[in-house]
């Protein structure tokens, strides 16, 4: 089962508490119980969602993974053209299965993720019910949620955090919040005036909400749990959160969309982060972890090779996409391509074998890079990449959008020193107009290779 057994149980069990809030918009459970089952006539064995956040979102996926339907959640500001193409893929005549909100067959697909690449076309890949089911049970226990939580994801639904977040929160019985779109006084609005205790959201949204919400004297005292995922905490985003919700417990956690969960950490209200460290926790629960060559051998600690886990959280592979080493088994134990290292059972991430910089034979993850200069007093962001070299091969280089003021060279030589080994430190750093990003979105080192390479304004040597 992914959620609507339980959905069912809530509804009868407390039919008039609170659901779902989406905005201004309030579901109970036996409403959306209701509602969902409503729509169970329209909906096909396959249904593509593709729309902004809404109570009337919530009740079409609901019916949309009933029996043994599957549902595709697409981004809505995707181009019109691409969302047409993915549809085109998925949907077919077949007849929907069974007429009860009912879950379906364990081991049957009840989701179709899509993954952004290099293509144009996403990647789809299939998840089971089963394979939710065991993530629900590791993620509650490792969170620590709870019934009477009242859980925000202010992002979009269509983004996997907070689409597994809503299903999460629907298994566990636990009132779920989120907004119509994402804006700072609206999600100051939900946690001062609807109780939230608990945040899931990506750091870049965590530190918007902490350092607004200080100084607009925004009560967070009530965040219990704060879990943040998509990218590492720096050290100021911990410690405006730290200053805001001065009672949470912060969690981060390491996962990718084929694999769900890896490892994870809970940080306890004070306890400090290991700033500019690519350490991300121990094993989540249900989790086997190991470091592989590309012979499927294990690795000693501190040899850097495939992340690679053994769960019952593995999604079941690609639809279409599938170049061979996006999602990989090694004997048993599976890949996405990731890089790092054990270190006395902590995870320490450095990146995709592909973004590795070959420096004077020296092998740097731009990761690594970004994390120490991220976590130096003044900077906002960084993103590094390895810019052609005739001596080196490759020479480390690095945008930075300073935080405030001017950021000088010697300021980011000696913040790096003791948090980056010196041979890994950029030649060259260049200040950021703006993030050098996709069309869709995304940031990129290669635009930022290529704004280097063109003179572009938008990134200035830095003296």
């Amino acid at each position: 089962m992914p959620f609507l057994d339980k959905l069912q149980l809530w509804a009868d069990e407390r039919p008039h508490d609170t659901a779902v809030v989406v905005g201004s918009s309030r579901i109970t459970w036996v409403e959306l119980r209701d509602a969902a089952a409503a729509l169970l006539g329209t909906a096909g064995a396959t249904t593509v969602l593709a729309e902004p956040n809404s109570v009337r979102f919530v009740a079409h996926y609901a019916a949309a993974v009933a029996g043994e339907r599957r549902c595709a959640v697409l981004d809505p500001q995707w181009p019109a053209a691409m969302i047409e193409d993915v549809a085109s893929r998925l949907l077919d005549n077949a007849s929907a299965t069974g007429t009860e909100l009912v879950d379906g067959d364990t081991s049957s697909t009840f989701l179709i993720g899509l993954t952004s690449g290099t293509t144009s076309v996403p990647k789809a890949f299939t998840r089971s019910r089963r394979s939710w089911q065991v993530s629900f049970d590791a993620s509650i226990e490792f969170f620590g949620l709870a019934q009477d939580d009242r859980t925000l994801a202010p992002g979009p639904l269509s983004a996997s955090l907070n689409l597994y977040a809503l299903s999460e929160c629907l298994y566990a019985g636990a009132a779920f919040h989120t907004l119509a779109s994402f804006d700072v006084g609206d999600a100051h609005a939900a946690i001062s005036h609807d109780g939230i205790t608990r945040l899931v959201l990506a750091p870049t949204m965590l530190r918007l909400l902490s350092e607004r919400g200080l100084a607009g004297d925004v009560d967070a005292s009530g965040i219990r749990s704060i879990i943040c995922a998509g990218s590492k905490l720096d050290a100021r985003t911990l410690e405006a959160a730290r200053r805001w919700a001065p009672h949470a417990a912060i969690y981060e956690y390491y996962g990718a969309s084929e694999l769900s969960f890896v490892s994870g950490t809970r940080l306890a209200a004070g306890e400090p982060l290991d700033a500019g460290g690519t350490g991300i926790g121990t094993p989540f629960p249900g989790v086997e972890l190991s470091i592989l060559d590309d012979a499927g051998r294990p690795l000693p600690d501190g040899d850097h090779g495939n992340i690679s886990v053994r769960s019952g959280m593995v999604s079941n592979g690609y639809l279409w996409g599938d170049d061979g080493q996006a999602l990989r088994c090694l004997d048993g134990w599976y890949t996405v391509g990731d890089q790092g290292y054990l270190d006395h059972g902590t995870l320490h991430i450095l990146g995709r074998r592909s973004d590795m910089i070959i420096t004077a034979g020296k092998n740097v993850y731009p990761h690594e890079v970004e994390l120490a200069i991220a976590s130096v007093p003044g900077i906002e962001l960084a993103i590094a990449a390895g810019a052609p070299d005739d001596l080196r091969g490759q020479r480390v280089i690095a945008g930075i959008v300073p935080a405030y003021g001017a950021v000088t060279a010697t300021q980011l030589r000696t913040g790096l020193d003791g948090l980056l080994a010196r041979d890994k430190w950029p030649l060259q750093y260049y200040v950021l107009s703006e993030l050098p990003m996709t069309d869709r979105g995304k940031v990129s080192r290669k635009v930022l290779l290529d704004w280097i390479k063109n003179h572009d304004a938008r990134a200035q040597p830095l003296g």
